[in-house]
């Protein structure tokens, strides 16, 4: 029997809090299932525990402090073999244009919209790193993260100029804005 495992994240460009990268193997019919940028967030919550109660899943966080370390595309690599390491599936497909080298592992641009398994991994990712986001809000006021959810608008970026960087905050991404130069690890995203 074909097991298919999905696999998406959410929070890759974001100049605040974790990545989140989801798996999932679907066990039981769910409907209503799309890309997590699709839906709105009360519809996203209602699917999230429909998704819990009816998968396989396994969510992986990685820090601010470790997209600095390690760079954004080490973090993505690490997190999907921990998926496919704990997710066993015949089948492991990834959203995007890359499957970071790792063997058995497919990608397909736009899965999260077409492909059931992904758009449940997409409302895993997403609800689990905005959740986060609406915790560490009331220690870091300053920043507003209930708001933007650590994505660089202007507000963010203009928060930023005012208080500094929080440990929430990736280091390595560098803001034009601020008249910081790329480092390398990161392109300037303004």
């Amino acid at each position: 029997m074909n097991m298919l495992c999905g696999i998406d994240e959410a929070g890759r460009g974001p100049l605040a809090g974790p990545l989140v990268v989801a798996g999932v193997v679907i066990l039981n019919k769910i409907d209503e299932l799309d890309d997590s940028k699709k839906l709105s967030e009360k519809k996203r919550e209602e699917l999230y525990p429909k998704i819990i109660k009816n998968t396989k899943y396994h969510i992986v966080f990685k820090s601010a402090k470790e997209i600095d370390e390690k760079g954004i595309s080490s973090c993505l690599k690490s997190s999907i073999q921990e998926i496919m390491e704990n997710l066993k599936a015949t089948q492991y497909l990834m959203d995007g244009n890359t499957s970071f080298g790792i063997a058995n592992l497919e990608h397909k641009i736009k899965a999260d919209a077409t492909i059931k398994e992904v758009s449940a991994a997409s409302i895993l990712a997403k609800v689990s790193r905005d959740r986060y986001m609406y915790e560490i809000a009331d220690n870091f006021k300053e920043y507003n993260f209930d708001k933007h959810k650590g994505y660089g608008t202007k507000a963010h970026v203009e928060k930023i100029k005012l208080h500094g960087r929080s440990i929430e905050h990736r280091k390595s991404f560098k803001l034009k804005a601020l008249g910081e130069e790329n480092m390398g690890v990161q392109k300037s995203l303004f």
